[in-house]
């Protein structure tokens, strides 16, 4: 019997379509590896936070295995491809809410009930430029 699919890429679809039908916008956090094409002057330690909402990312599909969509850095349009096991967190940038998964794990699962990454960037609790996000649980 061959090993089922992941859970993760159907939860990071299922938060995206929630931060969507709620006027949120959805960010993504990604480790940057061999197989991530992102503008690399964006990312800092290893990771790169990207704004894949409708109105920031075009032509978005959120594949079993790949991410694949384009969006504009400074001006300039670029197609964005990562691998799903890249992604350790998606959230609304609005209120934060959103999960967290272990990085770099082929197939990985939430690492716990529903974390999600730091407050809104206007929140005294909101991680600082270069850090990692802060941990909250979601009600």
């Amino acid at each position: 019997m061959s090993e089922p699919t992941s859970t993760k890429p159907y939860l990071l679809r299922a938060i995206y379509e929630w931060c969507v039908d709620n006027g949120y916008t959805p960010h993504v956090c990604v480790k940057v590896d061999s197989q991530t094409r992102v503008p690399m002057e964006h990312v800092r330690n290893g990771e790169i936070v990207l704004n894949i909402g409708p109105l920031a990312a075009g032509r978005l599909q959120i594949g079993n295995e790949l991410i694949e969509c384009t969006a504009r850095f400074s001006g300039a349009a670029k197609e964005l491809v990562f691998p799903v096991s890249a992604v350790t967190a998606i959230y609304a940038r609005e209120n934060g809410q959103g999960m967290s998964f272990q990085p770099d794990e082929k197939g990985s699962a939430p690492e716990s009930d529903n974390e999600t990454p730091g407050a809104p960037s206007d929140s005294p609790d909101a991680p600082k430029r270069g850090g990692k996000p802060s941990l909250r649980r979601v009600k």
